[in-house]
């Protein structure tokens, strides 16, 4: 399916670029979120029109997750979870529950999909973690997991 982009997709484009990509990605989720349109005359002259606002638009949006990536870039997050005697923990952390966590010590909106965990967060530790908010706007994060302190 040839489709043209409406904004910068890391690995795939920038806004206003034709470009091929499997069916079921380009229905179910670029013309879903309305992240791009299928490719003819038409929608091309159309992009090309309205590419000053789509960068536009694109720049505000990434200045809005750079405020977002300043406030979590390089902090530490910490959970406390019950672990096995060799330091395993009973179920992995999930990206939703670091995004709650950052929510209430950050004060940042975050979503579990922008999350990437470079390992399973299922024992004792300090892990890091990359936000990844907009194409050109990322930051990193530790994630600590100490032991619940038993009574």
């Amino acid at each position: 399916m040839q489709i043209i982009l409406l904004e910068n997709i890391i690995n795939l484009g920038n806004i206003g670029d034709k470009v091929t990509v499997k069916n079921g990605y380009g229905r179910n989720f670029l013309l879903k979120q309305g992240k791009a349109l299928r490719f003819n005359k038409e929608n091309l002259d159309l992009v090309n029109k309205k590419k000053d606002e789509l960068n536009r638009k694109n720049i505000e949006i990434k200045n809005k997750f750079l405020e977002i990536a300043k406030l979590v870039n390089n902090k530490t997050f910490s959970f406390k979870k019950e672990s096995k005697e060799n330091g395993e923990l009973y179920g992995s952390i999930k990206p939703k529950e670091i995004t709650f966590l950052i929510k209430e010590k950050a004060k940042a909106d975050v979503s579990p999909s922008q999350i990437i965990l470079k390992d399973d967060l299922n024992k004792l530790g300090l892990f890091k973690a990359e936000i990844n908010f907009h194409s050109e706007v990322k930051a990193e994060i530790s994630i600590k997991i100490d032991k619940i302190q038993s009574k």
